[in-house]
């Protein structure tokens, strides 16, 4: 769980200098494949905007939201009406490991973070796709679509709605 939440929490900064923008909003799709080549693929719906706010709304094959800020995530899990909420503990600043990121070819970045290296794909200034190890090896890709770059995001998108009859998890 700390891995996804450090890579999505990742993702919604990168959005930010590598290709200069102040907001995204994407419909995605996630790969996940394992060492015995079985694969799991999610799919939904990101916003991002600066400085750090994040919600990726999973919509298949679950329903899942995860608000992310710069101190917090929230996850809410209404198939289990279940909300985890975790403080996240980042003491380097992850714009300048994105702006730092090396070119590697004319779409393609790296960038390391806590030993990760992360693959990002760029096309014509989008954000295309990221890609991964992740702590257990599984090959993870995230692929964007409808990508719409710097479209005003109201600020209270990001905020939660917690239902009160959902059992709280804090982590």
């Amino acid at each position: 769980m700390h891995k996804l939440l450090s890579l999505l929490f990742a993702v919604s900064l990168s959005f930010a200098n590598m290709i200069h923008i102040n907001s995204f909003e994407a419909d995605f799709t996630q790969t996940i494949v394992n060492d015995k080549n079985h694969t799991l693929t999610y799919q939904g719906h990101v916003l991002a905007r600066k400085p750090q706010l994040a919600l990726w709304q999973y919509t298949k094959p679950v329903e899942k939201s995860i608000y992310i800020t710069h101190t917090q995530a929230v996850i809410i899990e209404p198939e289990i009406e279940q909300v985890y909420i975790q403080n996240i503990k980042s003491s380097f600043d992850f714009f300048n490991v994105i702006k730092n990121a090396k070119k590697v070819s004319s779409n393609t970045y790296i960038a390391e973070f806590q030993e990760t290296k992360y693959t990002i794909t760029i096309k014509e200034n989008r954000l295309i796709s990221i890609s991964y190890l992740d702590e257990l090896e599984n090959r993870v890709l995230i692929v964007f679509s409808k990508q719409v770059q710097n479209k005003p995001i109201d600020k209270k998108i990001f905020t939660p709605n917690i239902p009160l009859d959902y059992d709280i998890i804090r982590g």
